[in-house]
């Protein structure tokens, strides 16, 4: 198809023949037909080695007479087979570099099937490569999980039932699997209702003494500026108390504002009481009243119930645990945790607890049999903003640690979102495999082109241009970055995410006095 006119580490140029390209691309065999055009492979001879490379842009040479110059990224290497003349044994990298004049050729679908087939090692099918329609494109579990991985795409590009489909699928690879989701929304429920272990508020019942000093400030300090100091302080002396009076604490030595001991929120509101009525306080009343109007509003309020009513003080951690991070499964690898429910003031407050309950359990069980857990968190960047000030740091700080440090301790995270570009700088960055759909957002795509590897530029060009259920995967998880069709999901496992119809909804009337009815009901009881 041409040569190559000029070599550098990262990309290099080329020089192709537009009239060969143009015979090229009536050949039968999709990757020869593809041969030439951006995003398309091609091959070069080093030797005994074939160096495969993916075309990043391309322009009219200056002279003009049909000659076209490419850049390209190289990828990897393969060994010619002496006989057949196929690569094999490819790999990531490149260990020598082709001259100038170096021809260029396309690369077949015979090419294309060694450079992405699987290893030996642990894998799961998640499509088609692009522009073929039988390779498929897998993903490694242990690389990809092992490093974090992010799912980004915008709205409507089937990021939610991509998201179905991977997690699906590494549920049949190991049905005795420890996985967490966060689903802010309530889509998943209807997708892993068969194979999972749903919680929504009716039957979560988490243990609000299980929040540490900075969840507790969170939920139960209102107070701003200077106040809010004077408030944490107060709120920590009397937690604190709170505490050691439960018979759990009797023989430990050490415990602290933070230690996950048991006690009774009456208990707190009755040391709050006795300490703003000691006559040498350091502070006016107004902290300890801030606090237990706080306390009292909330014990009282039905929505909170599913974290504060009365019921949840006997000591439950371990069963908590244990139904959360399905220990042991059961054959129910995932849980979906619905969190569309609770009060979005606490929702951080929730997740917060959720990821570093995941992440404190990882720590403390060192020295035991190791069982990694997955967290996936959608809609990441509402836990993860890029601001760090106002609410919303506890989560914030716990899943930035997580994506920092939990795989030493067999944490792997997950995230999925619509807008990266939102999401804390250096979150993206430490997500070893990265999953691209579509991304209408200028700036999302200049964020997702800082955290991809070098070699996988060519691809990132071509986010905007993907189909729905497409999409661009490099990093740990693929041998080489991939741009995969996405396969179909069953109807039954799909999440409850379509879009209405408003055209065919328009249409249909009667009835709405009932509905108003049930609607006005359920808003009042604060019932689904």
């Amino acid at each position: 198809m041409g040569e190559v006119i000029d070599i550098s580490g990262s990309a290099s140029r080329i020089l192709l023949d537009a009239v060969t390209i143009g015979k090229l691309s009536a050949s039968t065999d999709a990757a020869v037909a593809m041969a030439g055009q951006v995003g398309a492979q091609v091959k070069v001879r080093v030797g005994n080695i074939w160096l495969i490379a993916s075309i990043r842009d391309q322009q009219l040479h200056e002279r003009g007479e049909g000659l076209i110059v490419a850049t390209i990224d190289f990828l990897g290497e393969g060994e010619e087979e002496k006989i057949t003349g196929r690569i094999s044994n490819f790999r990531r990298g490149v260990t020598r570099y082709p001259i100038p004049g170096s021809q260029v050729f396309a690369a077949t679908s015979a090419d294309l099937k060694q450079i992405y087939a699987a290893d030996e090692r642990a894998h799961v099918e998640i499509g088609t490569v692009y522009p073929t329609k039988d390779i498929r494109g897998s993903l490694y579990v242990d690389a990809m999980l092992g490093k974090h991985f992010a799912l980004l795409g915008s709205t409507g590009t089937g990021k939610s039932t991509s998201a179905a489909l991977i997690l699906h699928k590494i549920c049949e690879l190991a049905p005795q699997g420890h996985i967490v989701m966060i689903d802010p929304h309530g889509e998943y429920s209807a997708a892993f209702k068969g194979i999972g272990a749903l919680f929504d508020v009716d039957n979560l019942a988490m243990p609000y003494w299980l929040m540490n000093f900075e969840e507790h400030c969170e939920v139960f300090v209102t107070a701003e500026g200077r106040d809010r100091q004077s408030d944490c302080d107060v709120l920590s002396r009397c937690l604190l108390q709170a505490r050691t009076k439960n018979r759990l604490a009797e023989g430990m030595t050490k415990i602290t504002v933070d230690s996950p001991i048991p006690y009774l929120l009456s208990d707190l509101l009755n040391i709050l009481t006795n300490e703003m009525g000691k006559l040498d306080k350091a502070t006016s009343s107004a902290p300890f009243m801030r606090i237990k109007g706080k306390i009292e509003e909330m014990r009282a309020d039905p929505r909170y119930n599913f974290m504060f009513s009365g019921m949840l003080v006997a000591d439950t951690m371990a069963t908590f645990l244990g139904k959360i991070f399905r220990l042991p499964s059961d054959g129910r690898p995932i849980s979906i945790i619905d969190v569309s429910g609770v009060p979005s003031d606490i929702t951080g407050v929730v997740v917060a607890v959720l990821s570093r309950l995941t992440f404190d359990y990882a720590i403390w069980s060192r020295g035991e049999p190791q069982r990694p857990i997955l967290l996936v968190c959608e809609e990441a960047h509402r836990y993860i903003p890029s601001k760090d000030t106002g609410q919303g740091q506890a989560v914030r700080k716990i899943l930035e640690r997580i994506a920092k440090e939990g795989r030493k301790y067999g944490v792997s995270l997950g995230l999925i979102t619509q807008r990266p570009s939102d999401l804390a700088e250096g979150v993206l960055s430490q997500c070893g495999t990265i999953i691209s759909m579509r991304l209408n957002n200028e700036r999302d795509q200049h964020f997702v082109k800082a955290a991809m590897p070098e070699g996988a530029r060519g691809f990132i060009d071509s986010i905007p241009a993907l189909r729905n259920r497409e999409c661009i995967v490099c990093g740990e998880g693929v041998s080489i970055p991939i741009r995969v069709y996405l396969d179909t999901l069953e109807e039954d496992k799909r999440p409850a995410s379509s879009d209405p119809l408003f055209s065919k909804l328009w249409r249909e009337t009667g009835g709405e006095a009932e509905i108003l009815e049930r609607v006005v009901k359920r808003w009042r009881s604060q019932g689904r």
